[in-house]
């Protein structure tokens, strides 16, 4: 296997470990309003995290910005808990708006969820300066994993509200308390002393 494999495998293992539920519960809150019909917006929210994370992990991983790493992990449950309060500011479901709030939730959260990810791939990098192509791997591994989460999010939904026909606010709503309970728990455990 080579390197760039090794890599993208790493960065895919990474976001598919639910060990690690804090990353698949923000992707579910953020995707959980929407549905496939809707699949273009998902695709610029998802590119927007990924744009965030991208930015910090390389910024990260060059020591251009370092972080106490327990702020880190408080502060992403808190962004997980946020995105499922403002699932409950959905009330309808025709999204129209260009660049609705939650595309800069997603932008901004990636910045704090890519420092996250930073600390696991400086420890697999190591000193080494060529690590673009690493860095570029794992991206791209993160955002595949990333993107079969999106697809397991909306199949569900389709399960719930398309063939049994639940109400899409009272799935949304009912799901979204479910990940802000859980993150929440996270948050205050995590909080920084």
């Amino acid at each position: 296997m080579n390197e760039f494999q090794l890599y993208f495998k790493i960065g895919y293992q990474h976001i598919a470990d639910f060990r690690g539920i804090d990353h698949i519960l923000f992707v579910t809150a953020l995707c959980l309003r929407y549905q496939f019909p809707d699949w273009r917006k998902i695709l610029v929210l998802v590119t927007a995290f990924t744009i965030g994370h991208s930015i910090t992990l390389a910024l990260s991983v060059f020591n251009v910005v370092n972080y106490p790493v327990k702020w880190i992990e408080f502060l992403i449950p808190v962004t997980i808990v946020i995105t499922a309060i403002s699932n409950v500011f959905v009330k309808k479901f025709a999204f129209k708006t260009r660049f609705p709030v939650i595309y800069f939730f997603a932008l901004f959260f990636g910045l704090i969820h890519g420092l996250g990810f930073s600390s696991y791939l400086k420890s697999l990098l190591g000193t080494d300066r060529g690590i673009v192509t690493q860095l570029l791997a794992f991206n791209l591994g993160l955002e595949v994993g990333q993107l079969l989460i999106v697809t397991a999010v909306l199949l569900i939904s389709f399960i719930f509200v398309g063939i049994l026909k639940i109400s899409r606010r009272e799935y949304l709503l009912w799901v979204s308390g479910g990940i802000f309970a859980l993150a929440l728990q996270m948050a205050l455990e995590r909080i920084p002393s």
